[in-house]
């Protein structure tokens, strides 16, 4: 009997995967719908107004009428029609709009159009949203902190010369320069210790920065070579890579020793963790600041994979800020006087 319920428990869950997959695809063909309808009548609002020279009311009156014949329909008010303009003018390519854009929602479309004008890096917000699925918040964050520029920046790695050109490259797209945890709530002289462990309490926050991938093992991972112990600050597996990524956090500027200790904790971890069907593991340096001189030459001849970055996070009263603030007094007497405006 309990062969049997195993069985059907086996059986039951096939079946949920498969509504499951069933729902994202209704999901995503009902998008796709949607994209190519806003897409169609942006067009038709663009060949009519330049062929009858009609103007901007043109719209108003389209979206009352668009309204009063579909009731039950929502999205055509008069600013999303005017987005549906600017969508076919923006994408003149309708197979681009059915094979890429439609996989997106409107939403994340009009945020692009909004926030980005340049072709090339509103098409790598794109595919880099399909790639990780980017709910709108998330999407939006990325391109307010700017993350095609850092992705797009010169690296300091040898991930070239210590890893296969496939995976090379992959570890190359996954590097940011610099990281940014605004997160963070901590004074600008915080120990190492103490970043790592705001890091750790904002690990949601800090795998979002990191980028799509990263599985958290452990921060202080503690490793016993020769009858002694060594604790890696924080220690995470990357999926895709199919490896294990040990990251060293520096307050100060990147010095040239750093390496060599990171070289010794790869060495560690593929042997004591890393298995036969693994790759190699990445250690990634993380400082407040860094020469690109000194980082390059340091790693020239590192045979173990490293790449090296810097992290900024906003202080908790920043400095440029601090002489402008009013003193516990004015604030009192600013209170006082407010009352004493409410009591009259």
């Amino acid at each position: 009997m309990s062969i049997e319920k195993n069985l059907y428990k086996e059986f039951v869950t096939e079946l949920k995967l498969k509504i499951r997959n069933s729902q994202q695809r209704a999901i995503l063909s009902a998008n796709k719908e949607l994209i190519i309808l806003y897409w169609e009548i942006g067009k038709s609002i663009l060949i009519s107004q330049e062929k009858q020279g009609w103007g901007a009311k043109i719209i108003k009156q389209l979206s009352e009428d668009l309204k009063k014949e579909f009731p039950e329909i929502k999205g055509f008010s008069e600013r999303n029609l005017k987005y549906m303009r600017k969508f076919s003018d923006t994408y003149r390519d309708f197979q681009f709009v059915q094979e890429v854009i439609a996989q997106i929602p409107w939403y994340h479309n009009i945020t692009l159009m909004e926030k980005i004008k340049d072709d090339n890096k509103r098409k790598w917000y794109i595919e880099k949203t399909i790639e990780n699925g980017w709910s709108r918040n998330v999407l939006l964050h990325q391109i307010e902190y700017q993350l095609y520029e850092r992705s797009d920046s010169k690296k300091v790695t040898n991930f070239e010369n210590t890893l296969p050109k496939v995976q090379s490259e992959l570890a190359m797209q996954t590097l940011k320069d610099p990281y940014i945890f605004d997160f963070l709530s901590i004074e600008k002289d915080a120990l190492e210790r103490e970043i790592e462990k705001e890091l750790v309490k904002h690990i949601s926050s800090f795998l979002l920065e990191l980028g799509a991938g990263f599985a958290f093992v452990g921060n202080q991972y503690h490793l016993e070579i020769a009858n002694r112990d060594f604790y890696l600050d924080l220690l995470f597996y990357h999926i895709k890579l199919k490896c294990y990524v040990v990251i060293e956090l520096k307050t100060g500027e990147f010095k040239p020793e750093y390496a060599g200790k990171m070289n010794f904790y790869l060495s560690a971890v593929d042997d004591s963790l890393k298995s036969e069907d693994d790759n190699p593991t990445i250690g990634i340096i993380l400082c407040k600041e860094k020469n690109n001189i000194f980082a390059e030459y340091t790693l020239r001849d590192m045979n173990k994979p490293m790449g090296i970055a810097e992290y900024k996070y906003n202080d908790i009263i920043p400095e440029n800020l601090q002489t402008k603030l009013p003193s516990i007094e004015d604030l009192e007497k600013k209170l006082r006087d407010e009352f004493e405006v409410v009591e009259k």
